[in-house]
């Protein structure tokens, strides 16, 4: 078992949460403290998930729920992006990010199926 923050998903998901906690920052006071802390609540769920997979001997008891954190982000980022509360540059990132995270994921499941 590998250490978890030596994990590139959870390399990934931890510059999520800080390019989350640096945008939201600047997020009208409407968004703030709604959906913006909520983005960053959820994301933080999200490295604890993928601690608990890591760790965890039956590992699918975890991940279908990391998945559906891992898909609440990537709605609420979209949502964020509509309402214009991200430029264009820090959605593209963003989305970028949660591509190699997706993929990362997709390598998991696909590894814990076939066992």
């Amino acid at each position: 078992m590998a250490l978890y923050y030596n994990l590139p998903v959870y390399k990934d998901v931890y510059q999520l949460i800080l390019l989350l906690y640096r945008y939201t920052k600047e997020f009208p006071r409407e968004y703030k403290y709604t959906i913006g802390q909520d983005l960053k609540r959820d994301s933080l769920v999200l490295v604890r998930g993928i601690y608990r997979i890591n760790k965890a001997v039956d590992k699918n008891q975890y991940f279908n729920q990391v998945l559906d954190d891992f898909e609440l982000i990537k709605f609420q980022i979209r949502l964020c992006g509509d309402l214009k509360l991200f430029s264009r540059k820090q959605q593209s990132e963003l989305i970028a990010l949660n591509e190699n995270i997706g993929k990362q994921l997709k390598g998991w499941e696909n590894k814990f199926n076939k066992t």
